[in-house]
């Protein structure tokens, strides 16, 4: 393997956006952070949007330092971010309007109110991707019916990574995995799903040419690279949806696992050779993703760590800044299987009051009231476990597979108190790493892309080597068996 080339990805999470350089050294991918800024969504009035121009702003700021510090031996970049948001383009190719983040309300009861025209059953059909309020295609349904003149004047729908990919390389496409995200494709045409949009009043030419994971846009703009100081870097659309990202850069050699990617959502399931689209899997809210390398991924789409993460911001603005190791070791500490919330409810997406949900959640169950920091913490932890557990148990069920390790991935994975309570909560040895598999996975597939990796089975081979990994085995799993029969009684 060549050892000069340098790869540039920038990954976009919940909370921050980050430019991480990857370089392959003496059998190894080596990852260095070089810029990373936030990512907050911004609120105007009753909407929530994307800060899209300051997260450009740093993106070419976050370019600028990486030519800096690794020179012409950069050769491509890549972005990946979150699912289902989109920008949309006029006929000047010119961004119409803020992109709204999924977490906006003007989408709440969306899916139900659509159903009167058009069945779930059927848009799962042709889509295979659970109805969920923030999927693009309600998104879309929400400006239709507000006659949006945005979407009136649109002309081009693109993904947050494939708008910030047009405005790097100026081509305009859609990359695959993001683009299964958005319940507008349709996995057995292998193409947008025509005969779902036009029964709507979403325009369908607002949808263009599809991509797959890896494929080279063309060169950055010739004003950007003048501006950072870049060669003729090249634009890769890698697996721009972030999860799918994570997942290239699972360190197995083997396909008995179960995936759990943990971070603001918890993405759980397992890589299938064809999509499962069956009145069971709609039933049990599977959806059907694209992966990289023609693969589908047979996952559900819990709420993650968003709950931890928006109880440390609220307990932050009253003056209580606590770091998440300071809240992980407060709730070792606490009392275990007090009161559990079920993760998934729609009450816990909205941005806000979360420890009020939480509270309101246990009264209208009749269990203890979370009261102090280390016990909001525990229910959370341990209410997620168990929400694994529930899926792992539907995964199996679906598949008739056994499946005896969960792999986390991504941020959680850092989670060792987490990561424990789901190897007790599963009964299932749970190994965890890379936390960095996002950026990773994506400067993994810029690697395939520029031929210095081989195949998507030589990238998982290097990221072992690459990355540390913890093993944690079940323990207390009786203690564990019981709260699950207990969460159970008010779980549907």
């Amino acid at each position: 393997m060549k050892t000069c080339l340098a790869y540039l990805a920038f990954d976009l999470g919940a909370e921050s956006g980050r430019a991480v350089l990857g370089r392959l050294r003496n059998d190894r991918i080596e990852l260095q952070e070089i810029y990373r800024f936030s990512n907050g969504p911004v609120r105007v009035g009753d909407s929530l949007y994307w800060d899209v121009l300051r997260l450009w702003n740093e993106m070419t700021r976050g370019l600028s330092l990486a030519v800096r510090e690794v020179g012409h031996s950069l050769v491509s970049l890549g972005v990946d971010t979150w699912g289902v948001d989109f920008g949309l383009l006029d006929i000047h190719d010119r961004l119409i309007g803020n992109p709204f983040h999924y977490r906006d309300r003007r989408t709440e009861g969306m899916p139900d109110s659509v159903s009167k025209q058009i069945p779930l059953a059927k848009v799962y059909q042709q889509t295979g991707i659970q109805p969920m309020a923030i999927n693009s295609l309600y998104q879309l349904l929400a400006m239709a019916i507000e006659d949006s003149p945005q979407l009136a004047a649109a002309r081009t729908f693109l993904n947050m990574p494939d708008l910030l990919n047009f405005w790097f390389s100026g081509v305009k496409a859609s990359e695959y995995t993001i683009a299964t995200t958005t319940q507008c494709y349709c996995p057995s045409n292998q193409n947008w799903a025509w005969d779902l949009l036009r029964s709507t009043e979403i325009p369908p030419y607002i949808f263009g040419h599809i991509v797959p994971p890896g494929a080279e846009l063309g060169k950055i703009r010739p004003g950007i690279a003048e501006e950072s100081g870049s060669a003729s870097l090249n634009i890769i659309a890698v697996a721009s949806h972030d999860t799918q990202a994570a997942i290239a850069a699972i360190p197995v050699e083997t396909e008995d696992y179960i995936y759990l990617s943990s971070g603001t959502w918890s993405l759980m399931g397992i890589e299938v050779e064809k999509p499962l689209i069956t009145e069971k899997s709609r039933a049990l809210g599977f959806s059907n993703e694209g992966g990289y390398g023609g693969k589908f991924c047979l996952l559900k789409n819990i709420t993650g760590l968003w709950l931890l993460q928006e109880c440390r911001r609220e307990w932050a603005s009253a003056g209580w800044d606590y770091t998440y190791e300071d809240l992980t070791h407060m709730a070792a500490s606490a009392a275990s299987f007090r009161s559990f919330i079920v993760p998934t409810d729609a009450v816990f997406l909205s941005p806000g009051k979360m420890t009020n949900r939480i509270q309101t959640y246990c009264r209208s169950t009749d269990q203890p009231i979370p009261e102090q920091p280390a016990e909001f913490v525990r229910c959370i932890l341990e209410s997620l476990a168990l929400e694994y557990r529930h899926c792992t148990e539907q995964i199996c069920e679906l598949t008739g597979r056994t499946l005896p390790v969960i792999h986390v991935i991504g941020g959680g994975a850092k989670n060792e108190l987490l990561n424990q309570f789901t190897a007790n909560a599963s009964g299932r040895r749970v190994i965890s790493g890379p936390a960095e598999a996002t950026a990773l996975g994506n400067i993994l597939v810029q690697s395939i892309t520029s031929g210095e990796l081989r195949s998507l089975a030589e990238a998982r081979s290097l990221s072992s080597h690459s990355t540390e990994t913890h093993e944690f085995t079940p323990c207390d799993t009786t203690l564990w068996d019981q709260a699950y029969e207990r969460s159970l009684h008010w779980r549907n």
